[in-house]
C-alpha cells in the first residue's frame, strides 16, 4: 500500500472519529478522520495517507456534487450521504404510509438536485392494510409524473426494476424505520451481512440500521442504506426552495399576480385557481401548507 498509489478513498461508513473507505483498487481501510473534517459523510471521495503507526488519516475532502442533511434534536444540519445521483424513496403499506416525509424528502431531493424514484415495499400487504385515501395519496404522485416502482423484499419482486434505475448512479435508500430498506438491500446484496428488524405490535418500525453504509453492485452502481428515522425535518427553506419541491406547480409559474406568492391566501392566485379546477392534486396541495406553515415557525 502506497501514498502515491491509493490516496484517493471514498467513504464506506463511519463510526465516530472513525470510518472505513474503499480505496482506488477496492480494498476497505480503517481511518481516522482529523478534527476541521469532522463533517465527512457516507459517499464523501477524500484524500488519505498512511501514517507509521495505527490508522490511516484523511487529509481532506474531495468536492461534493451534493449532500443530504437534516436537522439534528438541536436543529443543527447533519450530514447523512453525500454525492447522491437518486434518492430512493422507501415507503410501505405497514408501517402506515407517512405521505408528509414522503413529501418532504421529495422536497430534499429537489433542492440536491437528485433523481427520485419511490419505491413501495411489502407489497404483498398491499390488499390486507390499503384503504381508499391511502390509494388516492398514491396516485396522486403517479399523476404527477414520479415514478413508482411496488416491491416485495421476501421474494424479490421490483428488485430489478431498482437496480436498472441506478446503474451507473450512486443511490441512497431514505425512508421511515421498519419499510425495508435493508431487507430490499438483502436481497440485491445476498452476500452482504445487513440487519434487518421486524416490525412491532403497534406497526411501528424499529431502527436496524444505525449509520450510513455503501454498498457496490454490479454494472458500476454504489447503493447508500441510511438509519431508518420516525421524522425527516427539511431544514429553514425560502418560499421558492419549498415550492421547487413541488414540481406540479412548475407550469403555472409566472401566472400568480404577486411574484411572491406563497399560494395560500394570496388573490389571483393561478394555484388556488388551478386547484379548483380539479388541475392539481389536493391532497398534496394541503400537505404544501402544512409545510409552508412548519417552515414559517422554524
Amino acid at each position: 500500500m502506497t501514498k502515491t498509489a491509493q490516496d484517493i478513498g471514498r467513504v464506506i461508513t463511519r463510526y465516530g472519529a472513525e470510518l472505513i473507505l474503499e480505496t482506488a483498487s477496492g480494498e476497505q481501510l480503517r481511518c481516522t478522520t482529523r478534527r476541521k473534517l469532522e463533517h465527512v459523510a457516507c459517499g464523501d471521495y477524500v484524500r488519505w495517507q498512511v501514517e507509521p503507526q495505527g490508522n490511516a488519516s484523511v487529509l481532506a475532502i474531495l468536492p461534493r456534487k451534493n449532500v443530504l442533511e437534516r436537522p439534528d434534536f438541536r436543529g443543527k444540519l447533519r450530514a447523512v450521504a453525500a454525492n447522491i445521483d437518486i434518492l430512493l424513496v422507501v415507503s410501505s403499506w405497514r408501517p402506515e404510509p407517512n405521505w408528509e416525509m414522503l413529501d418532504r424528502y421529495l422536497v430534499a431531493a429537489h433542492l440536491l438536485p437528485a433523481e427520485v424514484l419511490i419505491v413501495f415495499n411489502k407489497a404483498d400487504l398491499r390488499d390486507r392494510y390499503h384503504h381508499p385515501e391511502q390509494e388516492a395519496c398514491l396516485r396522486e404522485y403517479f399523476e404527477i409524473g414520479y415514478p413508482i416502482v411496488h416491491t416485495q423484499a421476501v421474494d424479490g419482486n421490483g428488485l430489478a426494476e431498482i437496480v436498472e434505475a441506478i446503474q451507473g448512479k450512486t443511490a441512497i435508500f431514505a425512508g421511515q424505520s421498519g419499510v425495508g430498506k435493508s431487507s430490499l438491500i438483502s436481497q440485491m446484496l445476498p452476500e452482504q451481512v445487513i440487519r434487518v428488524g421486524a416490525i412491532g405490535e403497534t406497526g411501528e418500525g424499529r431502527h436496524t440500521t444505525t449509520v450510513s453504509s455503501l454498498y457496490q453492485l454490479a454494472g458500476q452502481a454504489s447503493l447508500i442504506d441510511s438509519p431508518g428515522v420516525r421524522d425527516f425535518p427539511l431544514p429553514k427553506l425560502t418560499i421558492n426552495q419549498l415550492q421547487a419541491g413541488y414540481p406540479e406547480f412548475t407550469r403555472f409559474a409566472g401566472e400568480c399576480r404577486f411574484n411572491n406568492c406563497t399560494h395560500q391566501h394570496e388573490p389571483s392566485c393561478a394555484i388556488k385557481a388551478a386547484l379548483a379546477a380539479g388541475e392539481l392534486p389536493p391532497r398534496r396541495y394541503q400537505r404544501y401548507l402544512t409545510l409552508l406553515k412548519s417552515q414559517s415557525n422554524n
